[in-house]
C-alpha cells in the first residue's frame, strides 16, 4: 500500500514504510519506479501475513486506515 505521505508498505501489517515520494516528485520514469519497486519487494523483510506467531504479534502495525486501504 502507498500512503498519502508517499511511503510504500510492503505488508498490510508492516510498522514501516519506504519513502517514494522524493523518486516521484523527482521526475523518475516508470522504468526508475518499476526498479525500485522490484527492489524494496524482493528485500522485504516484513512478512507478516506469512509469518503470524507469538513472535510478531506484539510488534507495532500501521493501521489500514492510516495507510489508505
Amino acid at each position: 500500500r502507498l500512503s498519502a505521505q508517499g511511503e510504500l508498505f510492503t505488508c498490510l501489517f508492516g510498522s514501516t514504510g519506504h519513502d517514494l515520494r522524493a523518486l516521484l516528485r523527482g521526475g523518475a520514469d516508470d522504468g526508475d519506479l518499476e526498479q525500485r519497486l522490484r527492489s524494496i519487494w524482493g528485500q522485504r523483510s516484513d512478512r507478516y501475513s506469512e509469518l503470524r506467531t507469538a513472535e510478531t504479534a506484539g510488534r507495532p502495525k500501521v493501521e489500514m486506515s492510516y495507510i489508505g486501504g
